[in-house]
């Protein structure tokens, strides 16, 4: 019989660590047999050795999260007691060091470190996927932590403009108002990571530069992460525009879902074919996300399961 005591960091927050009507902790108990009890900002716990240690790690590693989320959720709890039983969907530990205080953005995967370590030790990384999986996130964090620690200057996102079948030319507004809903996606994730304040500064001094695939011709771009976001809708010749745009001390990030297109019968896509044709070359690196790497809503992963059934 083992019996310890697991000190509350944030008193304060003790009531998100508890869950309401101290559901989080009724989880763990469940999960691993043990008797758990708060008081006076503790938490204690008894029981088998090995089931209490692992209790232990599960309420640790739930105060972890808690430093920088607004609260904690059914999935993270969940998520963390398999960590700790070690039935493989663990969090992996080392932290993307961004911009934002309190932020906690870590991959979720073997792959999704994988990923994380190929943009870290090559100049271009091509990551492959279906959506959810981390592709554009993890890229936009690798970025911001780079940036963060003056490894770049700069971060230049790029998105082909062909979703809705329109030139840029003939939608309404200056270049920035074009270019916002393409890359939308990128700001989004990038909000994760650091202030809209941070943002509207480094978009001011173009430290944080976006802009459509088309209009990267002719530049070389050094001293920046490029990430090219949604990859397979880039025309062959645009992806070996975009690919030499490569200059010294840069990193490229480029992502895509290889299973969708909306190339139409502009031509075959750029992204398979560069994937193929740089296979094995020093200093390239290719990772494939599949559906398990999956960290949106759990209802994403069943309906890529669904859509690739049919």
């Amino acid at each position: 019989m083992l019996d310890i005591h697991i000190p509350i960091e944030d008193p304060a927050r003790r009531s998100e660590l508890y869950g309401t009507a101290d559901r989080y902790l009724r989880l763990i108990r469940a999960a691993f047999d043990v008797r758990i009890s708060a008081r006076d900002n503790m938490i204690r716990i008894s029981g088998a050795p090995d089931a209490v240690q692992k209790a232990a790690q599960t309420v640790e590693d739930l105060q972890r999260k808690l430093r920088g989320r607004q609260g904690l959720s059914d999935e993270i709890v969940y998520e963390a007691i398999d960590h700790a039983a070690g039935n493989g969907k663990v969090v992996l530990e080392g932290e993307l060091d961004v911009l934002l205080p309190g932020a906690n953005i870590t991959p979720k995967s073997d792959t999704q470190r994988l990923y994380v370590q190929s943009i870290l030790d090559s100049d271009l990384t091509f990551c492959l996927g279906p959506a959810g999986t981390g592709k554009t996130y993890l890229a936009v964090a690798v970025s911001v932590q780079l940036l963060k620690q003056h490894r770049i200057k700069r971060i230049v996102l790029a998105r082909p403009a062909v979703e809705a079948g329109e030139k840029l030319g003939f939608l309404p507004g200056d270049l920035q108002a074009k270019v916002n809903p393409y890359l939308r996606p990128l700001f989004d994730a990038m909000n994760d990571m650091m202030t809209y304040e941070q943002i509207r500064r480094f978009m001011q001094n173009d430290i944080i530069e976006v802009v459509p695939l088309a209009f990267m011709r002719g530049r070389t771009l050094n001293n920046s992460a490029i990430i090219l976001d949604e990859a397979q809708n880039a025309t062959p010749s645009q992806m070996l525009m975009c690919l030499t745009r490569l200059g010294h001390d840069s990193k490229m990030i480029v992502t895509g879902d290889d299973s969708q297109s909306d190339l139409g019968d502009i031509g075959s896509s750029g992204f398979t074919d560069a994937v193929a044709k740089l296979q094995g070359i020093e200093g390239v690196a290719t990772v494939r996300l599949t559906k398990k790497d999956i960290v949106r809503h759990p209802l994403v992963q069943r309906v890529v399961e669904a859509y690739g059934r049919s």
